[in-house]
């Protein structure tokens, strides 16, 4: 796992030590860290909203067809494929933004975690020496600790004096840092608690963090869910997975900001607030008259696109074939679980082609000889 926080980590130390190097405010640099990182990626929001607004054009269709296949779940798969590729829809499209949003988390993650690495630039060894330091009075601190940078800084606060014969100005370098590294006096690198010796100031700030991570992640989830009821009438009522999404993430947010160092949670924070209002504005765009544009050129697209390339295959196709070849291989019980899908004729075929296969398999066993015939006579 430090392995992977390695990789991602680096690429995000780089951005955030460009950031700090501005603003030499640690609070400030993960504001204005989410505020580019927002900006890069809105492209990729843009193509998300339209994406589920094109969806929304759809269920009229997609309910109309599951009414016609209620019987057949494996007709209403092919049938919902074609649909999609007639439209030029992936319904896998909204994946990619939470794949992103974990991928940066855990970039922004092994950033927090490794101030001294990543925005001080200090060489490894110079962290090594500072780390045993450090051990020597702290129980199982070493490099394999991924707190060890944080648990050093605040190891060196109470003594400096130790730390001044390392090079590469460590001693002062980190001093000066470690006064940057809060908000509003509370330390970032410091896990939030609800069971403090005390209710200090900084304490009462570090355990708000966790629960406004999780208030703005509701925000999010709560409007996305009224403007799926105002834009689509079939989803009046929310299922069991829409209740999950809404209050379960936030409250699993809210446990685990208050895993790591608050710096994670205050990212959180923000990164829901730009999402809700890249959320909102890209709703105010996708009106109803935009969309249904936007639709009839994605259209003709895909059919263009089709004609171009009619022995190329698209993801969904892919996975379609994938399913009908392990329903075959399963003799159709994953498409349909029932024989209510199949006719009386073709249920009778399957079951005796099974029992056949049963009988061709202990006839093996025991050594003896097998006749399809006489199965067939039967």
């Amino acid at each position: 796992m430090n392995a992977l926080y390695d990789i991602i980590g680096v690429p995000f130390g780089y951005l955030m030590r460009l950031i700090y190097s501005l603003c030499n405010n640690y609070a400030v640099a993960i504001i204005l860290f989410t505020v580019i990182t927002k900006i890069l990626l809105f492209p990729v929001s843009y193509k998300t909203q339209k994406s589920a607004a094109r969806m929304q054009l759809l269920n009229p269709k997609l309910e109309k067809l599951k009414k016609s296949f209620a019987n057949n779940p494996q007709r209403l798969q092919e049938e919902q494929q074609k649909l999609y590729q007639q439209e030029g829809v992936n319904p896998m499209g909204s994946c990619l933004p939470m794949f992103i949003q974990m991928f940066l988390l855990f970039g922004v993650i092994d950033v927090i975690y490794k101030p001294i690495t990543h925005i001080l630039n200090i060489s490894k060894d110079v962290i090594k020496d500072a780390v045993a330091i450090a051990g020597a009075d702290i129980k199982n601190l070493d490099m394999r600790n991924l707190r060890c940078e944080l648990l050093t800084m605040e190891h060196l606060r109470d003594h400096g004096d130790k730390y001044a014969s390392l090079g590469e100005n460590f001693l002062s370098k980190v001093s000066e840092f470690g006064e940057k590294f809060t908000i509003f006096g509370a330390n970032l690198g410091k896990s939030p608690t609800l069971h403090p010796e005390s209710w200090t100031k900084e304490y009462i700030i570090l355990a708000a963090i966790p629960i406004l991570a999780g208030l703005s992640q509701m925000l999010v989830s709560v409007y996305s869910q009224i403007h799926q009821k105002r834009t689509n009438a079939a989803s009046q009522t929310p299922g069991g997975c829409m209740t999950v999404m809404t209050f379960g993430f936030p409250l699993l947010s809210v446990w685990f900001a208050f895993q790591v160092p608050a710096g994670v949670g205050f990212y959180w924070i923000w990164s829901s607030v730009f999402t809700f209002l890249i959320t909102f504005a890209l709703n105010c765009y996708f009106t109803p008259e935009r969309i249904k544009e936007i639709n009839e050129k994605e259209k003709e697209k895909a059919r263009i696109y089709a004609e171009k390339h009619p022995n190329k295959k698209s993801f969904m196709q892919k996975m379609m074939e994938q399913q009908a070849a392990l329903d075959q291989q399963n003799g159709g019980s994953s498409a349909s679980g029932k024989s209510k899908g199949i006719s009386r004729s073709e249920q009778s075929k399957q079951n005796r082609d099974k029992l056949k296969e049963a009988r061709r398999r202990m006839a093996e066993k025991y050594g003896d000889s097998y006749d399809d015939d006489n199965d067939d006579e039967d």
